[in-house]
Parts: structure tokens; sequence; C-alpha cells
């Protein structure tokens, strides 16, 4: 099979369990120390620790390995260009030490300014009753205009849309604003803190002075200190997209299209200096050819996240979309997965390492007995146990066929 197939576990206090993983026929896990402050160092001792706990069982049932660290962050010093960056890139270049001693070899990392991913509806309702994430323009301006005021939000908005998003607000309760505003303010994946309103302003505000090529710059700078230190002990780096693949809040975003990561692969030209193909963030732009790229990027190409998102219409032709099951939407699925059984055969031929890409199916619906699940039991948002399970099923059989075609 091209791919090890995974899943995201966001640590102990997971509601998705070690046994669920293992028993969605997964072997490998997606894992990182969401404890331990963006820009400190992880230590050997820490990342043991997770190995430990992920291997618990290992002896009495299938092995699970800590396959892929998914992410190690990067602090927003060094997306800004302080010089106080070069204290946050040499603990990452002994992070990433730290994570080679310890057999961990595939890291994944994003620079999206601020914000990770961004949605504005975490509970859409699909025809079938089960839930999806979605992300819609024009409430996500009636956030920046209404609720957030940005100044000068305006501009990034046509006349059309703060209209409709003005009118929105207008309609809206109380409990819509706050539902809004907590959803486009919600932290990284795997915490439960989110940004607060009153602050949220400030942050922005420190990349007053960043565009897009400035942002560039910050990248590639980054990718030149770090990528030679993981090509040195054996790890492979590989970037996430942005999340939608756009700019947001006035935020350049720069790893949005193909030309981006050809850029980027070409700024620091080491193998080390990869891709996390993420076919739900690139998906979401209809200019993206995802086959083409996978082909095209097959060899730098180091982590996969196979996910179906499907672009709504709307007359004033604004960006809506939502998470679709993973074998519909706007993904061609088939000729993405048969790219990468390519590039698995491809590798096995040239005698390259990693013949198996690590994959993990992504933002599952919320769905069955994960539907009435509250408080401590209900998963992140888009990582539910079933919905991903019913994802990597479809998946592996999808692989499986095409394996067998060839």
């Amino acid at each position: 099979m091209a791919f090890v197939q995974t899943m995201r576990w966001f640590g102990p206090n997971d509601p998705v369990s070690l046994r669920d993983i293992r028993q969605a026929g997964c072997t490998g896990v997606v894992s990182a120390l969401h404890q331990i402050p963006v820009g400190e160092v992880w230590s050997v001792e820490e990342i043991q620790r997770r190995i430990q706990l992920i291997e618990a069982e290992n002896h009495l049932y299938t092995p699970l390995t800590w396959e892929v660290v998914e992410s190690l962050p990067v602090h927003e010093d060094i997306k800004k260009g302080l010089p106080s960056r070069e204290k946050y890139i040499e603990n990452y270049k002994t992070s990433l030490r730290n994570l080679a001693a310890c057999g961990i070899k595939t890291v994944c990392y994003n620079f999206m300014p601020v914000l990770d991913w961004s949605r504005t509806n975490l509970n859409y309702r699909m025809p079938d009753g089960s839930l999806a994430l979605r992300f819609v323009w024009e409430d996500f301006a009636t956030f920046d205009l209404c609720i957030l005021k940005r100044p000068n939000a305006e501009a990034d908005y046509s006349e059309a849309i703060q209209e409709k998003a003005r009118a929105k607000f207008a309609q809206m309760s109380p409990e819509e604003i706050a539902m809004l505003q907590n959803t486009v303010l919600l932290g990284l994946p795997g915490s439960n803190e989110a940004f607060e309103l009153a602050t949220f302003q400030g942050l922005l505000d420190n990349y007053k002075h960043i565009g897009d090529a400035e942002l560039r710059t910050n990248l590639y700078y980054f990718i030149q200190q770090v990528a030679p230190v993981a090509q040195e002990v054996g790890v492979n780096l590989c970037i996430h997209p942005d999340d939608p693949p756009m700019p947001l809040l006035g935020l350049p975003r720069v790893v949005s299209i193909e030309s981006d990561l050809a850029q980027l692969m070409e700024a620091c030209d080491v193998q080390a200096n990869g891709i996390t193909f993420c076919t739900g963030s690139l998906g979401v732009r209809a200019d993206n050819d995802l086959a083409g790229i996978a082909e095209r990027f097959g060899h730098r190409i180091h982590f996969v996240h196979l996910r179906a998102t499907k672009r709504e219409a709307s007359e004033d032709n604004q960006l809506i979309f939502h998470e679709a099951d993973h074998l519909t939407g706007d993904v061609d699925m088939y000729a993405v997965v048969k790219a990468f059984v390519r590039e698995s055969k491809k590798r096995h031929e040239l005698g390259r390492p990693n013949v198996h890409i690590p994959m993990r199916p992504d933002h599952g619906h919320q769905m069955l007995d994960d539907l009435p699940k509250t408080g401590k039991d209900k998963s992140y948002p888009g990582y539910s146990a079933i919905g991903r399970l019913r994802g990597l099923a479809e998946l592996r059989g999808l692989e499986l066929a095409i394996e067998r075609s060839l």
C-alpha cells in the first residue's frame, strides 16, 4: 500500500482514544506536544513520554507508532521577522534534533499569521443529518466588519458583501453573534483556548507593515535556516497549505497555490524541505490542479491529508465551501490517490526511503453516536472518531482498488 494509515491524536485529553485509532485500522499516530508553549524546546524527555504513551499497549495489540508531528508550531516572531526570531529558530533546530534522536522523522508545520485554519460554522447540517465544517465569506465579513470592526476592513470586501454582512448582523441574536465570534476566534486544533476579541486586533496590528513579499521573505529565511538541520538529522519538514487558501483579516497568506509551493521548494532545494499535501486546503481553489500538483511535487510530499471540500454556488460568486464526504466534493480523490500510488511505486523502484507516505483522513463529519456527545466527551471540530473512520474506510478501499488495477 502507498500510504501509512494514521489519525490525528491530540493527547491524553482527546476523547478519541488510541484504542479507537488502532481499531480504525491505523498503525500510525499524528500528534504534538500541545502543552509546551510555542517557541520552547521539545525536550527528549517530553518526546519520549509521548512515545511511551502511544506505544503503551503495543505488546498486547496491533502496534501504534508516533508517525508524524503535527505540528511543531512556528513562533509568531519568526513569521514577523523580528530580531528575536533567531532564538526561536535555534529552539526549533534543537527540537528537530531531539525528535530525530527519538526516531520521529516527519514534522508538519504551517506559516499562517495569527490564525490557523478558519471556519464560520462548526455545525453545518448535511442532508443526512451529520454535522460538517463550513466557511461563508459573507459571514466572515460580518465578523470582520461588525464584531471585530477592524480598521479599513471595507477594502477587503465588495460593496455587495458589505451590505449583506451588515444586514445580516442587524438580524442576528446575541447568541448568534457570540457563536460566530467564538467560531472565528477558535484556537489551534488540539487547544481548548480561543483568541480574546479585546486583544485580537492588537495581534493583527503586529502585521501592519508585513505584506505578501515580507511574509514570503520571512518564510524562506526560516526554511533556509532549519531545513539543512532537518536534512542532516534525517527529518522531513512539510508545510501545510493555507486554510482557506486566501488572505484573511488583512493578513497575507503565501502557501495557497502551486506557484507558492514551487517558490518555497526552490528557496531551499533540499529533500527535507517538503510539503504536507492537503486536498481540502488546496482544493478550495478551482485553479489548483490537485492531481497534477501531486504528480509534479510527489518527491517532495512527505505527508498527506485527504479530505474533500465542496464549493457552493452563490449569486455574487463569494467563497462558500463545506467539508464534503471524502469521496465526493470538488476533489477528484481517485486521481489524487492514483498519483500517490504511482509515487510510492516510483520511490520503491529508485530505492528511496519513505516508500510509504503517512496519510490521515481529515475533517470527518460528526455523525452517529458522536452527535449527542457534549463536554469532555465531544471531540474537537472535524476530528470525531466515526466521521474519520468512515473517511478512512472509503479511502482504504479506493487505494486498494487502484493498487490492484495498476
